[in-house]
């Protein structure tokens, strides 16, 4: 059964957990009555709901609500839950069940005994009160009456009795002057006595002799009437002289006249409740499957260190094992955890006596020096621990080994700040995988504050195309042949308020950062073909072809052909007037579903183009997975041909062009800058250039249309 803390209840007239908790706990009372309940009918479990929450609140809250809790009892005994085996089932299952139905901490035992007397009484007032409310006129009404009333508070007193008896909770009446009336084999066991022994002794003797004008005072406070009980920690003594400490509630029973009669006490040893309370920090405190201390556990180190009465500095190691998915897909969770616990292992022996360190992430561990004698001294550490993680862990035949990149951080302690010291320590774990994975990298405040500049930008992505910061500009691009425009690449820009306009390729790299690449590319291809439809509508065949990129990334996408198609049709603009450029990379990132889906779009009118960013070639065989209707070069094979150029660029150049050719599709020139470049890029068989020689910055949307109206 799963606790509720009452805290956590939904506000309002929704039903929260605390709701059905307290319905859950009414089914299971009504069932614990079992058919000692037939009687009672269809209403007894909205009934008992509704004394769960009546008692759970009086265990739970202050002050003691004494009124309410013997109302419970008067309505168990007026809803004829009056045999002796109903309110023997009902107190017992309430004993045993409600602090931990609830998640109400052992502090509240004595509290409970409280309400479960307070029950009883309540019970008992009922049948009293049954039993005037029934008599009947003739004495022997009168009489069968009485015997009813008689043998139910029998009844009633037997069961209280055995609860009595049986609680787990050390219970003792004891009388005004101290005088022990009654007691538990629970106090028994407790203070190692026998029955005759601690019949023998007072009350006050049992108490330690500096706790005994603490307890004057309570029962001095509960006689005057100023608390209706009274909660305290004390010390007992058991027989053989050794103190207990213990947790005490203490209640005044008082007679028919008012007088105090004597006195309740529930009692409960500290020493079990600090051990369970020690158990339950270790676990939060710890990781299990390794031993270590935990995250939560490593930043109060961190806390620790870097306050008044830390050391002078610290270093911070942070350490991420290498491809760990690798080894828990290919042998299972159970071998990933021993590789988790050999690689604790080896960071123990490291680092014993000179660091702390745990396990703060699936994958990753941290460790925390004081002191170190000086940054070498750390990465000569943090390197032995990284070669002893290569040791294999043999499961079968298979060892398996692996490597961690780290992120030391190495800072004078005073005025730090435990959060951005675990953050510093992150942003260089996060450059050591990006340089490579298996090594470790050390903080540098210069570069965390660019790359820290770079990612409030990709952070702020989202928020920049919410508020309208983002814009499409176009390129023109001409043919050679007659200076006349033949298409426009869609740039997308970022006008930012602080930055100014950052460039599609700045763009790219931050919207990579934060998976908004297909967002961001989505958004540029409506709003390009929304505008390349009206310039068609417009112009007719005069109209440009619309160019612009599609990523590895876009192209992974599922419903990519459905997009494309949607944004053609809500555009108007025909498919033959968009083609997408694809990088170098590309035919061998994608599968063989995704190359398919570009032949459909392909099939549809769709045309592609080749964007050969270095030159390099790209093997036939990848070729022939996309559709491919032109090659577009720009770097080296274009400035190879500039007047004056290296003749072996230029020989690479003219090989390179010469081998396109050989494509039989149509070839385009980027970043053209002379017409010296132009001239011989013609001359190689490329028919359309864009670049500084036609313009020296791409053009709005307005400025494309006037273009086109001159035209």
């Amino acid at each position: 059964m799963k606790m509720v803390d009452h805290a956590d209840t939904a506000a309002g007239g929704e039903l929260g957990a605390f709701a059905l908790a307290r319905d859950e706990f009414a089914r299971r009372w009504a069932s614990a009555l079992g058919e000692t309940a037939r009687s009672a009918g269809p209403r007894l479990v909205d009934l008992l709901a509704e004394h769960s929450g009546r008692l759970h609140a009086a265990v739970r809250h202050d002050p003691y609500p004494a009124a309410s809790v013997q109302q419970v009892g008067r309505s168990l005994a007026e809803f004829d839950l009056d045999s002796a085996t109903t309110l023997e089932r009902s107190l017992a299952f309430l004993g045993e069940h409600l602090l931990a139905h609830f998640g109400l901490p052992a502090e509240r035992t004595g509290r409970l005994m409280t309400v479960i007397g307070g029950i009883a009484a309540g019970y008992s007032d009922a049948l009293r009160a049954h039993t005037l409310d029934q008599q009947e006129p003739t004495r022997s009404a009168s009489v069968r009456t009485l015997r009813k009333a008689e043998a139910a508070l029998r009844v009633s007193e037997a069961k209280l009795h055995a609860v009595f008896r049986t609680n787990a909770v050390a219970i003792a009446l004891t009388g005004m002057d101290s005088e022990i009336l009654d007691f538990n084999d629970a106090l028994l066991a407790m203070l190692d006595y026998t029955a005759d022994e601690l019949t023998e002794r007072t009350a006050r003797e049992l108490v330690h002799p500096d706790d005994r004008a603490a307890v004057t005072g309570i029962t001095g406070a509960l006689a005057a009437g100023t608390h209706e009980n009274v909660r305290a920690e004390l010390r007992l003594v058991r027989s053989d002289g050794e103190t207990v400490p213990v947790f005490i509630a203490v209640s005044l029973v008082r007679d028919d006249a008012g007088a105090p009669a004597y006195h309740v006490t529930m009692i409960e040893s500290l020493d079990e409740v600090r051990a369970l309370q020690s158990q339950l920090v270790r676990q939060s405190l710890n990781d299990v499957q390794t031993g270590l201390a935990n995250r939560a556990q490593f930043l109060g180190w961190l806390e620790g260190a870097v306050g008044a009465k830390g050391p002078d500095s610290v270093a911070l190691a942070v350490f991420d094992v290498d491809g760990f998915r690798v080894v828990n897909d290919a042998f299972g969770h159970e071998v990933g955890n021993r590789v988790l616990t050999a690689v604790a292992g080896h960071l123990r022996e490291v680092f014993d006596g000179v660091g702390q360190v745990a396990r703060i992430g699936p994958d990753e561990f941290g460790v925390l020096l004081r002191d170190p004698a000086d940054t070498p001294t750390v990465i000569a550490l943090v390197e032995e621990a990284v070669d002893r993680l290569a040791e294999p862990v043999w499961v079968g035949e298979n060892g398996i080994g692996v490597t961690a990149s780290v992120g030391i951080v190495a800072r004078p302690a005073r005025g730090a700040d435990a959060a951005d010291l675990l953050r510093c320590a992150d942003v260089t774990l996060r450059w050591a995988k990006d340089d490579g994975k298996a090594q470790w990298a050390l903080y540098d405040p210069d570069r965390d504050r660019r790359t820290r500049s770079q990612l409030v930008l990709a952070a702020s992505i989202s928020g920049g195309l919410e508020q309208g910061d983002f814009r499409v500009d176009y390129e023109p691009v001409y043919a050679l042949a007659d200076r006349s425009l033949i298409a426009v690449e869609a740039r997308l820009g970022w006008d930012h308020p602080e930055h100014g306009l950052l460039d599609p390729h700045a763009l790219a790299t931050l919207s990579a950062c934060t998976g908004m690449a297909v967002r961001l590319g989505r958004w540029a291809m409506e709003q390009a073909c929304r505008q390349a439809g009206a310039w068609f509508a417009e112009f007719g065949p005069a109209a440009p072809v619309l160019t612009m990129d599609l990523t590895a990334r876009q192209c992974q996408e599922p419903e990519l052909v459905a997009e494309v198609r949607r944004v053609l049709r809500e555009s108007d603009l025909p498919a033959a007037l968009l083609r997408f450029e694809l990088g170098e990379r590309l035919p061998a990132l994608i599968t063989e579903d995704q190359a398919e889906e570009l032949g459909i779009l392909a099939e549809h009118g769709v045309r592609f183009v080749l964007d050969q960013l270095g030159g390099g070639n790209v093997p036939p065989d990848r070729l022939r997975r996309i559709p491919l209707h032109g090659v577009k070069f720009q770097g080296s094979p274009v400035h190879g041909l500039a007047e004056g150029a290296n003749p072996a660029d230029e020989s690479a150049a003219v090989a390179l062009l010469g081998w396109a050719r050989t494509l039989d599709v149509p070839l385009y020139a980027a970043g053209v800058g002379t017409p010296f470049e132009a001239r011989r890029l013609r001359e190689l068989g490329v028919t359309g250039a864009q670049g500084p020689l036609f313009g020296a910055s791409p053009l709005t949307a307005d400025e494309v249309r006037g273009l086109l109206g001159k035209s």
